[in-house]
């Protein structure tokens, strides 16, 4: 596999994965923000993807985790604009898009790149509240992850 350097062609290799790859590789980016979350019953839902065998009342279980979190910190950091609990809000926001429900036409294709998208959110809320410029580096984080997952046996 080449290098990703832009993000039609990471759309376009994101897109070309089944549902479980993309969860998997979802929960890489996920894991590359890992520190962003606050929250610890989110971080124990999201170790089911390492599994080998997960079953679907396992993914709508630890994704009604992932809303809930998404959800209850979108109301905290709306209101107290805390820079730090909205990435916190925009990882919970990912890991439920990770686990995110499929069947919907379409939608199976969008579960990894919506994660990503979210992920890249909360880098940014992070590099705020450290008065940091952002300087786009968890996009190329995103294009060695996924080049790296493409490209393993």
């Amino acid at each position: 596999m080449t290098a990703i350097h832009s993000d039609a062609e990471f759309r376009a290799a994101l897109a070309g994965l089944s549902v479980e790859q993309q969860r998997r590789v979802g929960k890489h980016f996920l894991d590359n923000i890992s520190e962003l979350s606050d929250n610890p019953k989110l971080e124990k839902s999201l170790a089911l993807l390492e599994g080998t065998e997960v079953s679907d009342q396992d993914i709508a279980d630890a994704f009604r985790v992932a809303s809930t979190a998404a959800r209850d910190s979108y109301t905290l950091c709306g209101r107290e604009a805390d820079w730090r609990r909205q990435a916190s809000h925009f990882f919970a926001a990912a890991a439920a898009a990770c686990l995110g429900a499929t069947g919907k036409e379409g939608q199976d294709q969008e579960l990894a790149w919506t994660t990503a998208m979210n992920a890249r959110m909360a880098r940014v809320c992070e590099k705020i509240a450290q008065g940091e410029g952002y300087d786009n580096s968890e996009v190329g984080e995103q294009y060695k992850i996924l080049t790296d997952f493409l490209g393993a046996p």
